[in-house]
């Protein structure tokens, strides 16, 4: 047992009794992103999305994968190894013009204890009485994208299922729906994605039996009531450019702008009730054989502990080799700021397959 565990513990019984409300951030773990290849260009990837991960970055961009079939895998941690992140995703054509995908998501932290019972009735403490729980999230998408009669667009959305659960404390379900475009055109690609464009509903039930109620009340800690919470629309704009240096080199070049509409953020660009955040990412190759990547984004305005203002913001990078079909990615990466011990090592796999004959 060590003070992180007992942090990460109140951490989570804080926030139980926020649940129930409407918040500004809800689903945030669908928020940091998925392979190895996009996390090493700052996450502006929907207008390059060409993989099966277009399935979480641009549905549209299905459209784009090689193969007749893709499969994708990622694994990170975050905190010290503390939250586990995995990503499984797959994408199929189901003919010239249409592809199909599955995305599973799953970010946790597992083997958290519980010390709601360590102190007995009688003032005691008796650790036989902690037991371990597992909080998590997990979101499953469902796509389709769909080549237009309009040379170079495709249009492509999401349905996707919410879980969330808190040990036997807790849990929520949840359905949103995402849209999308990308149009290509010579070198230049664009794209517009609409994430959870009618809002996503989690609704949470829970579960708390007399002793940790007791436990709850004692610790001045509120008691959660089933409820709503809601996450919001927004739109993430994108713009590309293919650049070729002769038959061997070439760069593909990305900015893409995150707008919110949920009130005034602390991002670069920010007003009420819109706020928009950039990122620009960057991805060299070697005859499509060995990859570069870099990004920065999470831009953010703070104030320094002398009261100036400054503007901070994330650096990422990647690198990746591809093979017959198949693609190994890094990413050295974070979920949210510049702090170097909060970096992550991500890495990716993806396959491409071909039916036989063809």
């Amino acid at each position: 047992m060590n003070n992180k565990a007992y942090l990460i513990l109140a951490a989570f019984v804080f926030s139980s009794s926020l649940f129930a409300q409407t918040r500004k951030y809800s689903n945030e773990f669908l928020n940091i992103g998925v392979g190895a290849r996009a996390l090493g260009m700052s996450n502006a990837f929907s207008a390059r999305a060409n993989d099966v991960t277009a399935g979480y970055w641009n549905p549209a961009g299905l459209t784009q994968i090689e193969g007749d079939f893709q499969v994708g895998l990622m694994h990170s941690e975050y905190f010290a190894g503390i939250a586990k992140y995995d990503y499984g995703g797959f994408a199929t054509r189901i003919d010239e013009k249409s592809v199909i995908g599955f995305s599973v998501l799953r970010f946790g932290v597992d083997d958290i204890p519980n010390t709601t019972q360590l102190i007995d009735q009688n003032g005691n403490v008796n650790y036989d009485n902690i037991k371990s729980f597992t909080a998590a999230d997990y979101a499953f998408l469902i796509s389709y994208a769909r080549e237009t009669n309009i040379t170079g667009l495709s249009l492509g959305g999401n349905a996707k299922v919410i879980y969330r659960n808190v040990g036997d404390f807790a849990n929520a379900y949840g359905f949103g729906v995402d849209f999308s475009a990308l149009y290509k055109k010579d070198n230049w690609a664009f794209s517009a994605v609409g994430k959870d464009v009618t809002s996503t509903f989690n609704a949470w039930s829970y579960t708390l039996d007399d002793e940790t109620e007791s436990v709850f009340i004692n610790t001045g800690n509120e008691i959660p009531e089933n409820g709503l919470e809601i996450t919001l629309p927004q739109l993430i704009l994108g713009a590309g450019r293919l650049i070729n240096f002769g038959e061997k080199f070439s760069a593909f070049t990305e900015l893409d702008l995150g707008v919110t509409f949920d009130g005034e953020r602390n991002d670069l660009i920010s007003a009420d009730p819109i706020s928009i955040s950039p990122r620009f990412g960057l991805e060299l190759a070697y005859q499509k054989f060995i990859f570069l990547r870099g990004g920065v984004g999470n831009f953010q305005k703070e104030q320094t502990v002398l009261g100036l203002s400054q503007t901070t913001f994330q650096p990422n990078f990647g690198v990746g080799v591809q093979f017959k079909g198949f693609s190994i990615d890094y990413a050295l990466t974070d979920v949210g700021d510049q702090s170097a011990s909060l970096y992550s090592n991500v890495f990716s796999l993806r396959i491409e397959l071909n039916k036989k004959g063809s």
